[in-house]
């Protein structure tokens, strides 16, 4: 059975992680969500020096699943429930996870061309 674009890409843009103990799901947020959570962050950020913490707080509360709802119902509340260093490890994960899913053309040519045989050798069918 072909499995649909949306199906496919929901495969490759998540991961499971556990927070304080219980397993989550860490995805890739849609362009919009980041709109959305930049926008957020805006409004939570008294100045420059919070504007990374926020920002991060409120991409987490987009990003971060149980049982196929938010975690959080925004930006506010990761910054009321977690500890910077927690929204650290988070952020720095869903980088990595973004990073791996929408390489950059910046990429060195070693890194792109690696995602590329990787790319050309996954099973097709599911």
């Amino acid at each position: 059975m072909e499995r649909t674009l949306e199906q496919w890409l929901a495969g490759r843009r998540e991961q499971e992680i556990f927070l304080k103990g219980v397993a989550c799901v860490l995805r890739v947020a849609s362009a919009l969500e980041v709109l959305e959570a930049r926008r957020e962050a805006a409004g939570l950020a008294a100045g420059d020096r919070e504007q990374a913490l926020c920002s991060n707080a409120c991409l987490l509360a987009k990003a971060l699943r149980r049982d196929g709802k938010r975690v959080f119902e925004g930006g506010e509340q990761v910054l009321a429930a977690l500890t910077p260093g927690e929204i650290s490890r988070l952020a720095a994960e869903l980088g990595r996870l973004n990073e791996a899913e929408n390489p950059s053309p910046e990429d060195p040519w070693e890194a792109s061309d690696a995602r590329k045989k990787a790319w050309s050798t996954r099973p097709t069918s599911g």
